[in-house]
């Protein structure tokens, strides 16, 4: 069976991997990303390039984007130079991987239902690891139809793919992945920074919690990387931000209250300030860490 040529649009930090994914498996990928200089390992590897959404849309069966905000996914989808504006168009499926709002999820499914392709959302959850791996969460919201057209991609891509329900539901289910990571991102760098003023040694005390009770991905993945004063980014401060404030906007909007998360949104504003938006989620520890900083 011919496999389907695949657009994708994004090569930052998680679209990079996922790409490379895609080609190992055998997948024609053309891409196409705002910095060019960002796709060049990836062209090396066996890509192909495009100059703009609607070349990709011209060629390629399956469109993927992977970006930073939901102004860009507004954009790629639905503006002036978007894929739903191209002409000729050859796409009859789109997968968002990006972290978006839930009605633009919507809007944006209904209006490439009404040109002929088949939306859905894809958030996923699992970090640079889970991308370079191919373990990713895959959270769908879309048709079933469609969804099955997408589940040999995801395959790729992904350990855990579930369809949640209807266009949108996918960025939902994102939602609450967020929710549970901000609060915990608290517990494990203020664990950290008790173990340190008791005296103990962070790297063993770690050994004994994070199979037990207390255990989490954020804990077995990230406390490691900030006890080796390693805060690179497998996922940007600003882009958690961005999905801390959707979440609690659609909270706002269906009047339930999440104290925890608005806190851990304060504190992650926070570590923006103090000039680590690029850096990634483990850095709230930092600032955790000067709120605690004592005079000599």
């Amino acid at each position: 069976m011919t496999l389907p040529r695949i657009g994708w649009i994004g090569t930052g930090v998680m679209g990079q991997s996922m790409v490379r994914q895609l080609l190992g498996a055998g997948y024609a990928v053309t891409v196409t990303t705002r910095t060019a200089s960002k796709a060049d390992a990836l062209l090396g590897e066996g890509a192909t390039w495009a100059d703009n959404a609607h070349e990709i849309a011209a060629t390629c069966d399956v469109v993927c984007t992977m970006l930073g905000y939901p102004t860009d996914v507004r954009s790629v989808f639905l503006g002036p130079d978007g894929l739903f504006a191209a002409e000729p168009c050859a796409t009859t499926l789109a997968i968002d991987f990006t972290t978006s709002e839930p009605s633009l999820a919507s809007g944006i499914h209904d209006a490439g239902k009404a040109r002929g392709i088949a939306v859905l959302d894809a958030p996923v959850s699992g970090g640079d690891v889970g991308a370079q791996n191919g373990t990713l969460s895959i959270m769908v919201g879309g048709d079933r139809s469609a969804f099955d057209r997408a589940q040999p991609i995801f395959d790729v891509l992904g350990s855990t793919i579930v369809l949640q329900g209807e266009a949108g539901s996918g960025q939902h289910t994102k939602m609450v992945n967020q929710t549970l990571i901000a609060t915990n991102m608290i517990g494990v760098c203020e664990a950290l920074l008790y173990a340190e003023r008791a005296g103990l040694n962070p790297k063993r005390v770690l050994e004994s919690v994070k199979s037990g009770a207390a255990g989490s991905w954020s804990l077995s993945n990230l406390a490691p990387r900030i006890l080796d004063g390693d805060f690179a980014p497998g996922f940007f401060v600003e882009h958690f931000i961005k999905d801390l404030g959707i979440a609690l906007g659609e909270a706002e909007r269906m009047q339930v209250a999440l104290p925890g998360l608005a806190l851990a949104k304060q504190l992650y504003e926070a570590v923006r300030a103090q000039g680590n938006a690029r850096a990634g989620t483990q850095a709230l520890y930092l600032a955790l860490k000067r709120l605690n900083q004592r005079e000599a």
